[in-house]
């Protein structure tokens, strides 16, 4: 086993060493079989000589989710029967869902039986693992990992297809049946494909604290599902006791069945000494949970999640419940491709970077200018310092596709370019907002916030520009924390203290924003303080739509006019 994995580890250092050589390799493959497909035709049909990677970014174009969608639907309706295939000659298998961040309704990614994307997949997790064992050797006696992970619902298209989470296809190329399961994780294989998310966190921590002495290490897909999963434990604590004691799952809390009868198996009869163990750790911290991850696992080594772009915000937080344990970063992986690999688990988000995978996709990168479109380079002409939109070119089915990620180079491994999540980029022309800008405003408006006699902690915010006024407008979203001092009986006094602190939000908010002000295109800047619990009606609205909680991020820029409305209807009030 040990000469197979450092043959992994080699195979790492080839592919980083002649990146640009095998990112051409894997161009090459992807068009020699897929250069007849009915999209790409238009573009390549009259070509009659040899498809180089410069003749091919000269005459595809740039491609967004849009131009494949009329092909996607097809497909979602007919399945294979096709008299031409139209994005891959590979036999379609399903469809992923992805996140549905920006419009709260996930799109339709078709994966495909391509033996090449497989193998592509299957190395780039053999890296994952590998460079995890290397930080966390395995413990053969405390082997169990504490998953917060939601399969999501599978449905089934049109054409008998199934439409699944990534991360179902995740568990299912990664080897682990149902059956082992129980092996690896905390949590029965019921937990996982359960019907309820807040169901299924709830068991997640019940098998989690009846396995606390045999967790190594506490992950989910994103920080947002650690926040959600502690600030469950810590209202629902003595009912996770009183279950332990009991030896099953409250019936009123679990109402799906086959979840409910795997737990209680799990649990294995009543467990009293323990139930108490875990009471008085908590009754110990009730006021004060942090640190409370290794109070309650002992032997807990690490907690791992993807902590970079938005979700950084939530860092700190799983910080806090973390304590001495250390926060591991995860990798970089899109619905439509494995993007990069965290060969340094350990960095904090702000210095986390990811090389890229070779043989993954074939990259370019769009120099990220706000507003202007400009010419794509490769894997070897990128500049450190430098933003870039990714523009994939996928084994599955996407052409030049921009995946809507902006990232920064940072360095290189070996010859392989190093980046850094930045944000998601703008989806139109006409935004004057970026994610980083709103975040970065957001960061300032909290700390004069703190500066004032009143205690407002901002639990989560997004903007939304109003178009359709005249003048154009910013409103901007912040939900208040359940703790704060938000005096809703001193209405005006509490508005006169927050618009106190505007002018550090608005002085943040970017170049673009600040031209069109004074240009005067803009309104003046709209914040709308809501209610406690505000964004979770968008997080549910998401879950009803069909996105997996698992792979939730809750929107910053938003461009929907019903999730604008949802929110105003929360409003405690408004500032102008």
């Amino acid at each position: 086993m040990a000469e197979e994995e450092e043959q992994v580890i080699e195979k790492l250092e080839e592919y980083t060493k002649n990146a640009r050589h095998h990112q051409l390799e894997t161009l090459h493959s992807i068009l020699q079989h897929n250069a007849k497909v009915l999209y790409l035709q238009p573009f390549l049909s009259n070509l009659d000589h040899h498809l180089d990677a410069h003749t091919f970014r000269s005459l595809v174009p740039l491609s967004s989710f849009e131009d494949y969608a009329d092909y996607i639907n097809h497909m979602a309706e007919h399945g294979n029967q096709h008299d031409h295939p139209l994005l891959s000659v590979d036999p379609l298998l399903g469809f992923f869902y992805s996140s549905g961040t920006a419009t709260m309704k996930p799109k339709l990614i078709p994966y495909f039986d391509s033996s090449l994307c497989t193998a592509a997949t299957f190395l780039a997790m053999q890296w994952t693992f590998l460079i995890r064992k290397r930080f966390f050797p395995p413990r053969p006696s405390i082997n169990k990992i504490l998953w917060f992970h939601h399969v999501g619902n599978i449905t089934t298209a049109k054409c008998g297809l199934k439409v699944m989470p990534v991360s179902q296809y995740i568990l299912q190329c990664g080897k682990v049946t149902p059956q082992e399961i129980p092996m690896v994780y905390a949590s029965p294989s019921q937990v996982f494909v359960g019907s309820h998310a807040d169901q299924q966190t709830y068991c997640h921590l019940l098998c989690g604290l009846r396995n606390l002495d045999l967790i190594d290490g506490i992950a989910a897909p994103y920080a947002l599902g650690l926040v959600k999963a502690f600030t469950l434990l810590e209202s629902k604590w003595e009912q996770l006791c009183h279950d332990l004691e009991c030896g099953f799952p409250s019936h009123e809390i679990i109402t799906d069945v086959a979840m409910r009868e795997a737990v209680t198996e799990t649990i294995g009869g009543p467990q009293p000494e323990l139930s108490n163990r875990i009471r008085q750790i908590c009754e110990d911290n009730v006021n004060d949970w942090s640190g409370i991850a290794q109070r309650l696992w002992p032997n807990v080594r690490y907690i791992k999640c993807v902590s970079t772009g938005i979700m950084k915000q939530y860092y700190p937080k799983v910080k806090y419940y973390a304590g001495e344990v250390p926060v591991v970063g995860g990798d970089y992986f899109a619905s439509e491709c494995s993007v990069g690999l965290n060969l340094d688990i350990m960095q904090p988000p702000e210095t986390t970077r990811y090389v890229l995978f070779p043989n993954a996709a074939y990259f370019e990168f769009l120099p990220f200018n706000m507003n202007v479109a400009d010419k794509t380079v490769d894997i070897s002409s990128v500049e450190v310092g430098k933003m870039y939109e990714m523009v994939v070119t996928t084994y599955c089915g996407f052409y030049r596709y921009r995946l809507g990620d902006v990232v920064r180079i940072v360095g290189f491994y070996n010859s392989c370019p190093e980046v850094e999540f930045v944000m998601r980029a703008p989806k139109a022309a006409s935004e004057i907002l970026t994610e980083r800008d709103l975040i970065s405003a957001i960061e300032n408006f909290q700390l004069a916030l703190r500066g004032t006699k009143m205690r407002t902690e901002i639990a989560e915010f997004a903007s939304f520009l109003d178009q359709e006024s005249r003048p154009k407008q910013l409103k901007v979203f912040l939900e208040v924390q359940e703790e704060s001092d938000f005096m809703e009986d001193k209405l005006e006094e509490s508005i006169r203290i927050l618009r106190s602190c505007i002018s550090s939000l608005e002085s943040s908010l970017g170049a673009l924003y600040k031209v069109e002000k004074v240009k005067g295109q803009l309104g003046s800047l709209m914040v709308f303080i809501l209610r406690p619990g505000a964004f979770d009606k968008l997080y549910e609205q998401a879950i009803r739509n069909g996105t997996p909680a698992g792979q939730y991020k809750p929107p910053k820029i938003l461009r929907n006019h019903e999730i604008v409305r949802l929110l105003e209807k929360f409003s405690l009030c408004d500032i102008r």
